[in-house]
């Protein structure tokens, strides 16, 4: 949590430092993100990050933090525009494509959800994934009560398992497409939005039958 001093600088100010901590963090994770860097590209003294923040990791914590909330309240925003007067199926793959075009067109909070998903250190990432999956869920687990409720899900489904699936599938999205080595299967390695559609056609299909009802 940050310190008192924190909230007291002006909203440009904090958004500076946000904005060069994303972009630090993204691009160099935890362990060899720079605070010295950090400090010199927002103009601020290094010894100011203490005074609004205990330590490294409160910093990086409260980072990740503020691009998962970034990333979840843009995202509602999106899917309120989404048509639910279409299938359950029809509705999760524009989601999804709303989804990959969003972390397209945000390379900064793209690289914090890779930072939080890349972490090597067991005690940093489980502090960071731990508030990062809360935003995730926040969305996921009452979408999937109300498409139940609307009876687009079958009654027998299991909402923990789609849940799980999508806490998977999210990220790899998000990813997949800007880092190599995540998807052997499906080449989306630098494909645009748009030509990651068919396989997240192929995805649903796959995940279709766990939720699908014979209507």
């Amino acid at each position: 949590m940050p310190t008192s001093t924190w909230f007291r600088l002006n909203v440009a100010k904090r958004e500076r430092v946000l904005e060069v901590a994303m972009r630090e963090f993204g691009e160099h994770g935890y362990s060899t993100g720079s605070l010295n860097t950090i400090a010199r590209e927002a103009g601020i003294a290094k010894g100011s990050l203490f005074q609004y923040f205990s330590d490294k990791l409160e910093f990086f914590a409260f980072v990740c933090d503020e691009a998962s909330r970034r990333i979840r309240e843009e995202m509602e925003r999106r899917i309120e525009r989404v048509d639910f007067d279409q299938s359950f199926d029809e509705w999760l793959f524009d989601v999804l494509c709303d989804w990959t075009e969003y972390m397209a067109d945000h390379p900064l909070e793209r690289g914090v959800t890779a930072a939080t998903n890349f972490e090597l250190d067991n005690s940093v990432r489980s502090v960071v994934r731990d508030t990062a999956n809360q935003h995730y869920l926040l969305v996921i687990h009452p979408t999937l009560q109300l498409w139940k409720a609307q009876g687009d899900i079958r009654e027998d489904a299991d909402l923990e398992v789609l849940a799980t699936w999508l806490m998977m599938i999210l990220p790899f999205l998000a990813l997949a497409p800007y880092y190599d080595g995540l998807d052997p299967i499906h080449d989306l390695r630098g494909r645009t939005p748009a030509e990651q559609r068919p396989v997240i056609r192929q995805l649903l299909a796959g995940f279709r039958p766990m939720f699908a009802t014979d209507k």
